[in-house]
């Protein structure tokens, strides 16, 4: 500790003691003298002692649910850049199975004294999920924003990408190429995203003058397998459309096709959602709904950003339109497919 003093106080030009009151927060040095010293501690890649380390860098948080989606890695390069604009790092925060959980990274997040924490896709979207740590949040007035559905109550500002108007443009796309049979794949019954993206397919359906009956539902976890085996299922059922609630669904759905050896799109027609990276590069490139990255994420990190400086934001959800962007897997319906 000594020699760690004397070598910082050589670095900045200043008494061991003046070193020794930065490093424990005490009062009677200037702001100048305190942030050459904790900049020196940095250089020399000595740790700074717990309670200064928010101080640092302004810190904020931003949880993730996983990496393998590539619309998760999308988010956290479109926020980090933004978050690096108005002077903050991100702390990137993935859960694992088995793993670190959420709560335990806003513990880990409130040790290191973050300005605020951005989630996207975490456990608030789960209506039968624990919430406790959202509490804890909001209990020390933490800045924290929302991306993507949120169940109700929780009180955070929220920026989602409109799942109606997503399902809508999707079932409208098929049903102009003469699908009648239109299978969806969601999420768990408790995700909100999933909720919102069924009875939007419900009302459409209804206006169509179509239906939608509960076998053409099919939950799946988020993973390609999932939608591999949901759209099995659908397949039983004789859709010549399938609309997935996320690109990762939708490739697990153009395999369940072609192990039944039938063709993306001659057969069955796919549409995904997020339109996230390499979507254009399978084979067939997928039709799938745009969320608009850039502009949720810049946003996100504008609402954090206001909370941070001390102003209130409205508790509200800002919604983005979705862009449907129709490539090779889907086609016109099938004439003689048998149901």
């Amino acid at each position: 500790m000594t020699r760690r003093l004397a070598q910082v106080a050589r670095k900045v030009g200043v008494s061991e003691a003046t070193v020794s009151r930065v490093l424990n927060n005490k009062p009677g040095v200037s702001d100048t003298t305190r942030q050459a010293v904790l900049s020196a501690l940095d250089v020399l890649g000595y740790e700074r002692p717990t309670q200064l380390r928010g101080e640092r860098a302004r810190l904020v948080g931003l949880v993730l649910p996983e990496l393998q989606n590539p619309i998760f890695p999308a988010f956290a390069e479109v926020v980090g850049g933004a978050l690096a604009q108005q002077g903050l790092t991100p702390v990137l925060c993935t859960q694992t199975k088995g793993g670190v959980s959420e709560a335990d990274y806003v513990e880990l997040l409130l040790e290191q004294q973050v300005s605020g924490v951005v989630f996207a896709g975490g456990l608030y979207a789960q209506a039968d999920a624990p919430h406790d740590h959202y509490k804890v949040l909001a209990d020390r007035k933490i800045p924290v924003v929302l991306i993507n559905a949120s169940i109700g109550h929780l009180g955070f500002p929220c920026v989602s990408c409109d799942d109606a108007v997503a399902v809508d443009q999707a079932w409208r796309h098929l049903a102009s190429l003469g699908h009648e049979r239109i299978g969806l794949v969601l999420g768990p019954s408790d995700h909100m995203p999933s909720q919102r993206k069924l009875a939007a397919a419900r009302k459409i359906a209804e206006d169509l003058g179509g239906d939608l009956p509960d076998e053409r539902i099919v939950r799946a976890m988020f993973s390609l397998e999932g939608g591999q085996a949901a759209t099995a299922r659908l397949l039983d059922q004789g859709v010549t459309g399938v609309i997935c609630a996320s690109d990762p669904l939708a490739l697990g759905a153009v395999r369940a096709a072609r192990r039944r050896g039938l063709s993306v799109p001659d057969d069955v027609s796919v549409v995904g959602y997020d339109d996230s990276a390499f979507m254009n590069c399978t084979e067939p490139p997928l039709t799938t709904v745009r969320q608009p990255i850039e502009a949720m994420g810049r946003a996100a990190v504008e609402l954090l950003s206001v909370q941070i400086g001390g102003r209130a934001v409205p508790s509200d959800e800002l919604l983005f339109e979705p862009e449907l962007v129709v490539r090779g897997s889907t086609a016109q319906a099938p004439r003689n497919r048998v149901h």
